[in-house]
């Protein structure tokens, strides 16, 4: 079996010690420095070659950080040497370097020239002392430091510190435990643990006190639950936190309102619980999702409640907390993008301008059975936004309430129907004819009301504030009475 493809140059993904080791660099300028920079961090033992040097490595030299030959390059420039770069904008210059280098098994790289390289270099995340490397072999070097952008954003700064602390006890965890099983379950126990959460909140002391506890004794595994806001559908629009907190859990429990996309992104071995709620369709009673929660943190399990929008705003997510605090349940409460915020920024409409609106009021379509009727004078002022949520079904009242405390017929209107996602969809009119706009157009949940004269500006800013700043996404189809 022949593993060579034809025509193909493979890199073998290697990481190498360089602590010491001689390094040569052809090349005194910008490039030669950013190379320099990178051997520099890995400790190398850095010479220049070139005739003149630019002002940052002469000062590098002065800090006895690296060797500079003011020269031409010559074959005995690469005596001795490990590693050799060509970064030079000669061409020949850089032929000679690969040719020779090559000639004595060096590894050599000539700077964008791939054809010419024997090692390349990756796109690098860095979490010292975590380092992810990412390469094209060379091909498509603007597309792995894109992958890398990506990768920046779902690996949390405090990796490098995690691993830092328990690398400090590989020593002590070796002669604690003889057997290599028992060791790889002693680190699965300290990953599932909230010496994980002691670290990403900066409390290293506590974080090792734990750790020699844990050292001691193999205590039960502790459970926690994170109550995460998902946004209103637009997976881009995940905080970083979010992302990784639904990565971790060993169970997701999750609404109606959470996105398929956004539900692709859970860590793909955990259990999938739906309590979603619907017009007339309670799934799961919001008393049994409570006890849920609480029961899968009290097995030990690291739990996600995620909701659509912010989990504290019309998401029961107060209540949900106040429950897990009554239970010592640890948690922790990540906000998300609510649907406001979100769906008004995808089709338009800012919920407050200087010249339309100086207050905003949030409102929510449906109460408890036994509460209090909105306060409608207050509702109907004019120069502010309301924004309605889970107000489809009741556009009637709304409707009729608002115009009996005073607001205009012709006040602006927006409903936005699966805002910020792909299906998005925007209907506008004025609030006289609130109520036949959604039976007209056979609008479902979930949908936003915005009333309120910024409304009128969607016809303004939807193209630019959404379809090209969010090329994902289709321009809103928009119907007007």
């Amino acid at each position: 079996m022949c593993f060579r493809g034809e025509n193909k140059v493979q890199y073998l993904p290697i990481f190498t010690k360089l602590d010491d080791k001689p390094v040569l660099v052809v090349g005194g300028g910008d490039v030669a420095l950013r190379k320099c920079r990178a051997f520099l961090k890995a400790r190398a033992n850095v010479t220049l070659v070139a005739p003149e040097f630019c002002d940052e490595l002469l000062a590098l030299a002065e800090q006895n950080e690296v060797n500079l030959i003011t020269d031409t390059f010559k074959e005995q420039h690469l005596d001795q040497q490990m590693l050799v770069i060509a970064a030079t904008d000669i061409e020949s210059v850089n032929k000679d370097v690969f040719e020779l280098a090559n000639a004595r098994n060096i590894f050599v790289n000539v700077v964008d020239d791939q054809p010419k390289c024997s090692f390349i270099f990756p796109s690098i995340v860095d979490r010292d002392p975590i380092t992810i490397a990412i390469s094209s072999a060379g091909t498509a070097p603007v597309l792995a430091r894109r992958l890398r952008e990506k990768l920046e954003t779902l690996i949390p700064q405090h990796i490098g510190p995690l691993a830092t602390l328990v690398g400090s006890f590989r020593d002590k965890v070796k002669q604690r435990f003889k057997h290599f099983a028992d060791r790889r379950q002693f680190w699965e126990g300290v990953f599932d643990s909230s010496v994980v959460s002691k670290v990403q909140a900066g409390n290293t002391d506590a974080a090792t006190a734990q750790l020699e506890q844990l050292l001691d004794a193999k205590p039960e595994p502790e459970g926690e639950v994170y109550v995460v806001g998902a946004g209103p559908g637009d997976p881009e629009l995940l905080t970083l936190k979010a992302l990784q907190l639904m990565q971790q859990a060993d169970v997701v429990v999750y609404d109606y309102l959470v996105s398929d996309e956004i539900m692709d992104l859970v860590r793909r071995d955990a259990d999938l619980v739906c309590v979603g709620k619907r017009l007339g369709d309670h799934s799961v009673a919001q008393e049994d999702t409570n006890q849920m929660l609480v029961d899968f943190a009290k097995q030990g399990k690291k739990v996600c409640r995620i909701k659509g929008g912010d989990p504290f705003i019309y998401g029961r997510g107060g209540e949900e907390v106040q429950v897990l605090a009554a239970n010592k349940v640890r948690y922790q409460i990540v906000p998300g993008i609510t649907a406001a915020a979100g769906c008004s920024a995808y089709a338009g409409i800012p919920l407050t301008h200087r010249d339309h609106a100086q207050a905003i009021q949030f409102v929510t379509g449906h109460c408890k059975k036994d509460g209090q009727e909105l306060d409608w004078q207050s509702l109907a002022k004019p120069n502010q936004t309301l924004a309605i949520y889970m107000g489809v079904i009741k556009s009637p009242h709304i409707q009729a309430q608002l115009l009996k405390h005073g607001r205009g017929a012709d006040t602006p209107v927006a409903i936005i129907e699966n805002g910020t996602r792909k299906e998005q969809r925007v209907v506008t009119g004025q609030l006289g004819e609130l109520a036949d706009l959604i039976s007209r157009h056979s609008i479902i949940s979930p949908a936003l009301l915005i009333i309120g004269e910024v409304a009128s500006l969607h016809h303004q800013l939807a193209w630019f504030g959404q379809t090209e700043q969010t090329s994902s996404f289709a321009q809103p189809i928009t119907g007007v009475a």
